[in-house]
């Protein structure tokens, strides 16, 4: 409704300019558009262009007047008073002839002076030209009718068609109507009320959206401090505040962007995973559809991703926590994927599984018997390979399998290292070395089961080609998985 009615006051004075400029003539008619009486009608739209060529046909009218009122955007002349004479303070005699001229924001005096004809047979254009005198803000002066005042001075009625123009600070220049009773009098100070009105009503708007602007970085900021470092999106925040998207066939506006991410940090607070990822998702799809509103995508797609940040982090930690049970890995992992992040979930993964294998290792402890020891150790690497791969390939997009083989690989290296360093006090080739070679390889074999075969790799620096062993049983109480 604001709106609306802003628009309804912008039409009434575009209709009001233009009706009195089609009214104009002689000396005001030096001042009109050149446009039709149909492009008149229809110049609503077209309000820039009538007030350039007012504005130009003042500059060439009145000398020196761009000087004083330099062109800019939305100023323009909202009437020509016509001639008037100004007058001597303290005599009130008549000095010169002058002309007045109201432009929406200041008010411009233009003095009338014989023109130099250097042909005197030369009749063609006026004896006078108007030369720019003084010019005012409208906001740093006040205009007095002297018809109040008249009585004050010798009681003489000479002042009853005259006005006062007193600046702030300054000397006050009293002006008189060429023909008395002239109604351009009452038409100037009705124009120039509306004018200041019309300035100061600008202003508080001004100060208003200020403000505005002020409580809405104020408020956004003190939310979100992260956006203190997003400067060009949270500067652009209070031209956005009261614009409307578009949200399941509902026009909502920022502040609904707001509770939801409330809503958001609830339900992660809370953990409730499952609730907060569909949150996610939702606000990052509404993003991703205003195409059209690039500040309003930017400004949710950073509180999205935000969060998303936050919960993809409680999530990996709950990932890290819980590998060794398949089904909330899964679980896991797939509300990782949702929000983006593959790669950590992926990464966190098999960190905690190569962790997982160095801590079963510590658990088996040499207690003289070589053979047995290394027996439990390529049980514990093994196995744990076995069951990672398998769960990766139940967890993972098949584009990352690489990225688990190269783990399985380096595992079965760190594996070849523990063994070369067990056996380098034993004689290559001898029987024990034979035997632990052989179980290493046996137990390597449960690699089979998810495809893959690293048999040759196994005791690689260490082993002979060709071996072959018998399998044996698995050692207990070491809690592998």
């Amino acid at each position: 409704m604001r709106s609306l009615r802003n628009l309804f006051k912008e039409l009434e004075t575009n209709t009001n300019a233009l009706r009195a400029a089609s009214n104009k003539d002689g000396a005001a008619g030096e001042f009109s558009t050149g446009l039709s009486k149909r492009d008149k009608r229809s110049s609503v739209a077209d309000r820039t262009a009538l007030w350039n060529s007012q504005m130009q046909a003042l500059y060439k009218n009145v000398e020196g007047s761009q000087k004083f009122l330099p062109n800019s955007m939305g100023r323009h002349v909202v009437q020509n008073a016509g001639p008037w004479i100004e007058l001597d303070n303290a005599t009130y005699k008549s000095r010169r002839s002058m002309q007045i001229f109201l432009l929406n924001d200041h008010l411009l005096v233009a003095s009338r002076k014989k023109r130099k004809v250097e042909n005197p047979n030369d009749a063609r254009g006026p004896a006078t030209k108007l030369v720019a005198d003084r010019c005012w803000p409208l906001l740093d002066i006040e205009v007095v009718d002297m018809a109040a005042t008249s009585e004050a001075y010798s009681g003489r009625n000479k002042l009853a068609d005259a006005i006062m123009v007193r600046g702030v600070g300054q000397e006050s220049f009293i002006y008189r109507t060429e023909k008395p009773e002239d109604p351009e009098k009452s038409k100037l100070l009705l124009g120039i009320r509306g004018a200041v009105e019309e300035l100061r009503k600008g202003l508080q708007s001004e100060m208003e959206a200020n403000n505005k602007a002020k409580e809405t970085i104020n408020y956004f900021a003190s939310r979100d401090p992260g956006l203190l470092q997003k400067t060009e999106l949270l500067e652009t925040l209070s031209d956005i505040k009261d614009m409307l998207i578009e949200v399941d066939g509902k026009q909502q506006n920022l502040r609904w962007v707001e509770g939801q991410m409330d809503e958001l940090d609830i339900d992660i607070a809370l953990q409730r995973f499952d609730m907060a990822v569909d949150r996610v998702e939702k606000l990052k799809n509404l993003a991703r559809g205003l195409k059209n509103n690039a500040i309003a995508q930017d400004f949710i797609n950073f509180k999205a991703e935000e969060r998303s940040t936050k919960l993809a982090g409680f999530i990996v930690r709950e990932l890290v926590e819980t590998h060794d049970k398949p089904q909330k890995t899964r679980r896991n992992v797939s509300w990782l994927n949702r929000l983006g992040f593959e790669d950590r979930a992926r990464e966190a993964y098999l960190e905690a599984r190569s962790n997982l294998i160095q801590k079963r290792c510590r658990q088996c402890i040499f207690q003289g018997d070589l053979h047995l020891y290394i027996w439990q150790l390529s049980f514990v690497y093994f196995c744990i390979i076995r069951n990672t791969v398998s769960c990766f390939q139940s967890c993972f997009p098949q584009a990352m399998m690489s990225a688990c083989v190269k783990w399985a690989k380096e595992e079965v290296d760190a594996f070849n290292i523990i063994l070369g360093r067990q056996l380098s006090s034993t004689e290559p080739g001898g029987e024990v070395w034979k035997q632990c070679i052989e179980r290493a390889k046996i137990h390597a074999e449960m690699l089979e089961a998810v495809q893959l075969d690293f048999r040759d790799l196994v005791g690689k620096d260490v082993s002979q080609n060709g071996m072959n062993g018998t399998n044996s049983a698995s050692p207990v109480g070491l809690g592998l998985s």
